[in-house]
């Protein structure tokens, strides 16, 4: 009888599959050796991460910036205003002038596309240590 690996599930929204995709795809599915293998969830609504946040199901939410029609930055300030235990959150923005606007939102991170996956995949294990990584050894 084996034990389940545990898993951290991630959440990833756009309205567009392609870049939800690329996120998960720079990310991968072991961002760093001394944490779970990550479990992406695609949502392509507002709806979807906000229900799956309310029911505490989101290890880390990673949000499309240029979604449509409701942004990354909006949906992240909505989670950390309106949630008791809001997840991590890290926005995706387009432009690295946008960088400030998606810490306005308060975004625990923030990555700008192009994705580089050495860079996305630091900034992931950055965030889930510092807020889920007690909880999973504990």
């Amino acid at each position: 009888m084996t034990t389940p690996t545990p898993t951290l599930t991630v959440v990833v929204m756009s309205h567009r599959p392609e870049v939800r995709e690329a996120i998960a795809g720079a990310v991968g599915r072991r961002p760093a050796p001394d944490l779970p293998r990550l479990r992406f969830v695609e949502a392509a609504h507002v709806a979807d991460v906000l229900g799956a946040a309310d029911a505490g199901e989101i290890d880390l939410a990673v949000l499309d910036g240029e979604a449509q029609p409701t942004g990354g930055m909006g949906v992240c300030r909505q989670l950390k205003n309106e949630s008791d235990d809001p997840p991590p959150v890290i926005v995706v923005v387009r432009r690295r002038d946008d960088h400030w606007l998606a810490t306005w939102s308060q975004a625990d991170a923030v990555l700008v596309q192009p994705l580089d996956p050495v860079t996305a995949a630091e900034t992931v294990a950055t965030v889930l240590r510092e807020r889920t990584l007690p909880a999973v050894r504990g």
